[in-house]
């Protein structure tokens, strides 16, 4: 069993925890302060509600980094494998809240459509507020992408290329970088949408529309809701690594001028980080010593890789069937 790991600094785990959540977290806490002063100054309701919604978010967000800051917590004898699922637990607990938010959007919503509010004081402060919102959650959004697009080791995007970019690498972020990614996806499209509402009631005075953008908003929420708990789900039970990674530690093994074959790997993916278990075959007539040495060097080739947190190697010698090479042949190939 491997030695019992020193006791870690608190200010170390934080270092280590989601820069996303850490910056949404400040983010909305931020417009919060400035949409509770636009409802003093204007005694909009809606602002006054939007106000409570980013403050949720703000403590949302501070709960689910303080998740991701456990989780970077090293194995102990007791929990041998880590503490990389706790995020999933922080993250299924910040989805019933946005449940909870996007139920009480959509009741708002459906009261406004039955007894529409109209025009109300502080237009302009409610637009600058509104702009602020978007400036701020589209930074932050910006930043969730170049995140993503880090933890997935995917090429660095630039410009509008960042978009297409962060939506194919999303599922392979940590689980709190995916839920600020969906959030702020949410929140910069109900700005917008907030915006055009206020503009379009002040010069129409068609107040219906308040209602409409505010039910959409709440859809909006519900799926984000229901795609992150789904994905925190199934990190939860325990899910395959994604078929690239499986291929790169296949490579890195084979390459081994002393490997025959892979008889069986299996890698399980717990928060951002793998788990590699593999039976490998050696070539034929090789001494325990040196099957040994062969066997951690590949070990220790695997654990340069950042997202990888063990690898435990099991060896036998070849038994001439080609069992890998059957299933794998365009890896092989590669």
């Amino acid at each position: 069993m491997a030695e019992q790991p020193k006791s870690e600094s608190f200010m170390s785990l934080v270092k280590k925890g989601n820069t996303s959540s850490a910056v949404a977290m400040a983010g909305n806490a931020i417009l919060a302060l400035c949409k509770g002063g636009a409802f003093i100054f204007s005694g909009s309701g809606a602002m006054f509600a939007s106000a409570m919604h980013s403050l949720a978010d703000a403590i949302n967000q501070g709960f689910v980094f303080v998740g991701s800051v456990l989780s970077e917590k090293k194995p102990t004898r007791r929990f041998p494998t880590g503490f990389g699922r706790v995020i999933n637990i922080f993250c299924m607990i910040a989805v019933i809240v946005v449940t909870i938010m996007a139920y009480e959007t959509i009741h708002e919503g459906i009261h406004l459509l039955q007894h529409p509010a109209g025009h109300s004081g502080g237009l302009w402060i409610n637009i600058g507020v509104l702009v602020l919102n978007i400036v701020i959650d589209g930074a932050i959004l910006i930043k969730a992408m170049k995140e993503i697009l880090k933890e997935a080791r995917a090429p660095k995007a630039t410009g509008f290329a960042l978009v297409p970019a962060a939506i194919k690498n999303v599922g392979r972020a940590a689980p709190p970088t995916r839920l600020v990614f969906y959030e702020d996806v949410v929140a910069v499209l109900g700005a917008t949408l907030a915006l055009i509402s206020v503009v379009v009631i002040a010069l129409t005075n068609f107040a219906l529309l308040d209602g409409i953008v505010t039910t959409i908003i709440g859809c909006l929420m519900i799926a984000v809701a229901f795609r992150v708990g789904y994905d925190n789900m199934i990190g939860l039970i325990g899910v395959a690594a994604p078929q690239d990674i499986e291929d790169k530690v296949s490579q890195t093994i084979l390459a081994d001028s002393h490997v025959a074959d892979i008889q069986m790997m299996r890698i399980i993916q717990e928060g951002r980080y793998y788990h590699v278990e593999g039976l490998i075959e050696l070539t034929k007539g090789l001494s325990l010593a040196d099957a040994d040495d062969i066997k951690f060097r590949i070990q220790e080739k695997l654990m340069t890789n950042p997202d990888i947190a063990d690898a435990a190697i099991s060896i036998i010698e070849d038994d001439g069937v080609n069992s890998w090479g059957k299933k794998h042949s365009d890896v092989l190939k590669k």
